[in-house]
């Protein structure tokens, strides 16, 4: 999946330490300053790292606002086996189109080692992953989990993927294209880039 050209991120990642009370894993950390939040394939959206203590940057959708849903998914909805009894701090770090949550149990002091739990859609269920953010994007492109973890197979067993930073997204659509196809967007006038 190769990296967009530019990314407009900037963040101050002691200061995202300090607000959530734990540092974010390396490869979070890298992915976010090489790629920028985005999405891959105009169908899993790689969330905008949020100060916890600020206000969310977008009323529909965001880190902290997800982080919300998933806690009250978590709650409601049933587990995998192997998470009968857990009792995660979760932070989610994804969506996608099928309204999947994509999250980190916190829990563990070494956010290295901090497994990945998906909330699928499909079925409302839990499941975990032991492995970090970028194996788990990997691994479903690859199509190397004894099924796809996800509620659609848009990206399951893909091979290669096409990413598109929130960045670029804007400024084709300032252009008036559609980003994900390049073409000529007549509802440019209606997207509010913000």
């Amino acid at each position: 999946m190769p990296p967009p050209a530019k990314s407009d991120t900037s963040l101050d990642w002691d200061r995202m330490s300090k607000t959530w009370g734990k540092d974010f894993p390396p490869d979070y950390r890298q992915f976010i300053e090489r790629y920028g939040p985005g999405a891959i394939q105009n169908y899993l959206v790689i969330e905008l790292p949020e100060y916890k203590d600020a206000q969310p940057a977008s009323p529909y959708s965001g880190m902290l606002l997800e982080t919300k849903n998933a806690e009250a998914a978590w709650n409601r909805e049933d587990k995998s086996p192997e998470l009968d009894g857990a009792d995660p701090e979760l932070i989610t770090w994804g969506v996608d189109a099928s309204s999947d949550l994509l999250c980190w149990d916190t829990s563990a002091d070494d956010p290295r080692t901090w497994p990945v739990l998906v909330r699928n859609r499909d079925d409302d269920l839990w499941r975990r992953y032991d492995c970090g953010m970028v194996e788990f994007l990997a691994r479903t492109l690859l199509g190397d989990f004894t099924e796809c973890p996800l509620g659609d197979l848009s990206l399951w067993a893909k091979q290669s993927a096409f990413y598109l930073n929130a960045y670029e997204e804007k400024r084709l659509r300032k252009q008036g294209l559609d980003p994900w196809t390049g073409q000529p967007d007549p509802y440019t006038d209606t997207y509010d880039p913000s």
